[in-house]
């Protein structure tokens, strides 16, 4: 019989062990089972990341991969990382910064910091901050502190956020001269770390920046004198807010409210009369006093919130600068299902397109003559009412309008029926796209592509403080076609800007797209349904 040259050898090794174990002079270790846990280590995902990730095209591939790294606590991984903060797609970028937030070890921790001290290249060394103050890396700061005198103010601002995390006390005679700053992002950046940090030094610096030129910074001085508080400043506060207007009187209600527990109170005739009452004998309630007052007043339902201002979609706000984007590509011609939403508009039909004109033009009527507003109207193309705010004065209102009325569809279904039977409507089809991209950025002057060289400086002096962003359909062109890429781009943009941003949805929309654009923003988001 035919026996193989394994079964031979087989037989002749047991064979030779079955009288030993027969006298148990020969022990046959177990068979160990394979895991299947943890077979990969650092270094062969690092190893397979060198080795595929520029072989990527996808921005979506792109991402994964570098979340791939996520769990790799080996300190080679970090000049790996940093190698892609200076990446041209800024969802790569952004992810790099997360996964570099992620640490949960020492090494790569001090891997980092280490990289950063050493680092002359100002992208990089603004990218690795942001990482370290998201990670919120415990450090003794020196790396850090040497960046507060770097050349580009982005460096100079990141490090103020990450020294403001360590609430380390003798790091703040090195922040309190950048309250002086040229550049206002540093200045904001400077009042907002040291009121986090509790830092007395704050008080005469935010109280000189209640005068400051630009509102962003007069924002950042009332929040830190709601935040450090001493009654020095209440006066500041009200004689601030009997000048300010629109956004701003809430800041200033709101701390008015953290020193006083009186109220988030807008009127700044009730504020003088107070303190014209009370004012050379007041003392500020301690912190016990004023979480019970607080609390008291929330469970009695007595929180003061008059109505005042422009009111869009339900959403009010008191800004006197406002911005209107809305979305005019194809789908916008179609109409809502849920009709019974509307019935009791009065819109000329359940088109999405008029529904939204009908509503726009409404608010602009109704808009104060002390508001300067403006209008974006997006598909493909992002196209500007005016070049800037104007007045709502009766003249740009009339001619707000009627530039309404003008607004239509660009490329929708009955476009798409035209050129099916050869009736030439093509060109209207590819400019009737959702480039969100294209509209959020220029709402806000972010280049519309971050790729080409960098304007020498950032145009993040907005004057507009509130942005009204409505529209049906999830992206489909644009620099960013991608909601995360979107959302990381605008977020990262607005970080110095300020913008307050209410979300308005209403059809096929990406729901938490709009969700989070909203929360991101401190702004309100609005289902109109489908």
């Amino acid at each position: 019989m035919f026996r193989s040259t394994s079964a031979v050898l087989l037989l002749s090794l047991l064979g030779l062990l079955l009288p030993a174990l027969a006298v148990g002079t020969v022990s046959v270790p177990a068979v160990q089972p394979i895991s299947m846990v943890g077979l990969q280590d650092d270094a062969e995902i690092l190893k397979e990341f060198k080795k595929y990730f520029r072989k990527y095209k996808d921005p979506v591939q792109r991402v994964e991969a570098v979340m791939a790294l996520e769990d790799v606590e080996n300190p080679k991984v970090v000049p790996v990382l940093i190698k892609l903060l200076k990446d041209k797609d800024i969802s790569v970028r952004q992810t790099a910064i997360h996964v570099l937030a992620t640490f949960g070890t020492r090494a790569p921790i001090d891997a980092l910091l280490l990289r950063l001290g050493e680092e002359k290249k100002s992208n990089l060394r603004t990218g690795m901050l942001q990482a370290i103050a998201l990670g919120r890396y415990h450090h003794d700061g020196v790396a850090t502190s040497e960046c507060l005198t770097d050349k580009d103010w982005h460096v100079r601002r990141a490090a103020l956020t990450v020294l403001g995390n360590l609430k380390n006390a003798e790091l703040v005679p090195l922040m309190v001269p950048l309250a002086s700053d040229k550049e206002s992002g540093v200045r904001t950046a400077c009042l907002d770390a040291l009121a986090y940090m509790g830092a007395k030094q704050v008080l005469p610096l935010a109280q000189a920046s209640l005068v400051d030129d630009i509102w962003q910074v007069r924002s950042s001085a009332i929040h830190a004198l709601g935040m450090v508080r001493d009654l020095s400043s209440l006066p500041l506060l009200i004689d601030r807010m009997e000048v300010e207007e629109g956004r701003l009187i809430v800041d200033l209600s709101i701390s008015l409210d953290q020193l006083t527990g009186r109220g988030p109170i807008k009127n700044p005739a009730t504020w003088r009369s107070f303190w014209n009452a009370y004012g050379g004998r007041y003392q500020l309630p301690s912190p016990e006093t004023l979480a019970k007052l607080i609390a008291k007043r929330e469970a009695s339902a007595l929180l003061y919130k008059p109505k005042q201002g422009t009111s869009y979609h339900g959403v009010d706000t008191p800004s006197r600068s406002i911005l209107f984007v809305i979305d005019v590509s194809g789908s916008m011609e179609d109409e809502v299902t849920e009709k019974e939403r509307f019935k009791d508009g009065n819109y000329p039909s359940y088109s999405r397109m008029d529904i939204t004109k009908t509503e726009l033009a409404r608010t602009i009527s109704g808009l104060e003559s002390y508001v300067k507003f403006n209008i974006l109207s997006f598909a493909t193309n992002v196209k500007p009412w005016k070049k800037g705010l104007v007045s709502a004065n009766v003249l740009n209102k009339s001619s707000a309008e009627n530039w309404i009325k003008s607004l239509e569809p660009i490329g929708g279904n009955s476009k798409q029926e035209l050129a099916a039977v050869g009736f030439g409507a093509t060109a209207a089809i590819g400019l009737g796209k959702t480039n969100t991209w294209g509209a959020l950025a220029t709402a806000l002057s972010i280049p519309v592509d971050p790729s080409a060289k960098a304007p020498k400086k950032d145009p993040y002096r907005v004057d507009v403080d509130t942005v009204f962003f409505l529209s049906d359909g999830r992206p489909t062109t644009g620099y960013y076609v991608k909601t995360e890429a979107i959302l990381a781009g605008i977020l990262e943009g607005n970080e110095l800007r300020k913008v307050v941003i209410h979300t308005i949805a209403i059809g096929e929309f990406d729901k938490q797209f709009m969700k989070r654009l909203a929360k991101g923003t401190g702004g309100v988001f609005v289902d109109l349904g489908r």
